[in-house]
């Protein structure tokens, strides 16, 4: 009997020796990279930073339209300096005309256009507005979205805007005051503009708008034609400080 209880005790003796170290307890960097997401799927990549920059290209869809978000927070107000950019040379946004006189307003519930588009006005047709699909189309259904020179969005019907380019495009006034620093320092380097805000300071003696003269007008007119000229041959203007 007591034989039987000596080898017992050997044999447990030996299973104690034997027997492996108990693991180290995880860190918690290591339990929250093996913890399993919900339902088992991989964990949600980060999302990217919202662009709040002007856009180069063209958005997913009929026609060449600019992204969604960036439509709605344009056409919340009125950026002039956006315009311009957006009016530069190469740009690809598609370049629509008036076939008519037109009261303008802004079906996305922004900034109100108060004043009247002229014939041959030249706009920008950043978004279709229910037209067929298969690209962007200027007859039947549907109309668009589009940008005015003086930064303002206004919404056109189809018939209200062609792509065939008239004779001489027209373009809303052009306030000089409303430009950025940065920008007319850019714009002053063509000699040209240079010449025409000369003229312009001198005839109209820092009021442009109210009751001027004859040549005031006359000048505002052609420095605001001189910038058009500049953006759409050469472009490249900086980006401005407002955005939307």
């Amino acid at each position: 009997m007591k034989k039987a209880l000596y080898v017992i005790g050997l044999l447990s003796a030996g299973c104690g020796s034997s027997s492996a170290e108990a693991p180290a307890p995880k860190t918690p960097v290591e339990e929250e990279a093996k913890a399993p997401t919900k339902e088992g799927s991989e964990p949600e990549a980060k999302k990217e930073p919202e662009d709040k920059g002007i856009p180069t290209s063209c958005a997913e869809g009929d026609g060449c339209n600019v992204p969604k978000d960036f439509l709605k927070r344009l056409c919340a107000s009125t950026y002039p300096n956006v315009a311009l950019v957006m009016f530069g040379h190469g740009t690809p946004w598609a370049r629509g005309y008036l076939t008519r006189k037109t009261q303008g307003w802004n079906a996305e519930g922004g900034a109100s256009v108060n004043d009247m588009l002229d014939f041959d006005e030249q706009v920008l047709l950043l978004a279709s507005r229910g037209n067929p699909k298969g690209g962007m189309q200027v007859s039947g259904a549907g109309g668009f979205q589009a940008l005015r020179w003086d930064g303002a969005c206004v919404t056109l019907s189809s018939e209200e805007v062609t792509t065939r380019v008239p004779p001489k495009p027209k373009h809303p006034r052009i306030e000089w005051r409303y430009i950025e620093d940065g920008m007319r320092e850019a714009l002053r380097k063509d000699s040209k503009i240079e010449e025409a805000f000369q003229a312009q300071r001198k005839e109209c003696k820092g009021v442009s708008v109210g009751d001027v003269s004859k040549k005031c007008v006359e000048a505002d007119t052609r420095l605001g034609d001189a910038i058009v000229r500049y953006v759409e041959d050469v472009g490249g203007l900086p980006a401005p400080e407002k955005l939307p």
